[in-house]
């Protein structure tokens, strides 16, 4: 097999292995529903971010520790709150193509929460590309289109 038809098998032969939107969401969902969680490491942005929301994120994040301040984003961007002892846990994850969108409803001390993340599929798998909430959205809070 020539390089360039070997790299194409190995790329599709990956992303028939990477985990779907659904089990990408549940498994930054599922840990906040155990005692004691202290949440995802969403600085970790390449992790959990598709680029330009990951750049925009450890921009701020950088310039907020040269400037020895706190970053923009003041909480959990996950579960919309600093604070959460998470209940009632529910994920639906759609997908179109390489697009996909995530429902994801939650009590958090008792009081309902509503998160829809918009998910794109990356070489790396799948990420989030927009997170919203009563609070607002992550590419708001960026100033990102």
């Amino acid at each position: 097999m020539g390089g360039a038809v070997l790299a194409t098998v190995n790329a599709t032969r990956a992303l028939a292995q990477a985990p779907t939107a659904q089990a990408f969401v549940e498994s930054i969902y599922r840990p906040y529903l155990g005692k004691g969680f202290q949440g995802q490491a969403y600085e970790q942005t390449a992790r959990f971010f598709a680029p330009a929301l990951a750049q925009a994120m450890d921009r701020d994040f950088r310039d907020a520790r040269r400037r020895n301040e706190p970053p923009t984003l003041n909480g959990d961007p996950f579960v919309d709150a600093q604070d959460w002892e998470i209940t009632k846990l529910t994920i639906d994850a759609t997908t179109n193509g390489d697009t996909g969108t995530g429902w994801v409803s939650f009590q958090n001390f008792g009081e309902t929460k509503r998160i829809v993340l918009e998910l794109v599929r990356t070489p790396s798998g799948w990420r989030i590309a927009e997170i919203k909430a009563s609070g607002g959205s992550l590419k708001a809070l960026y100033k990102l289109k």
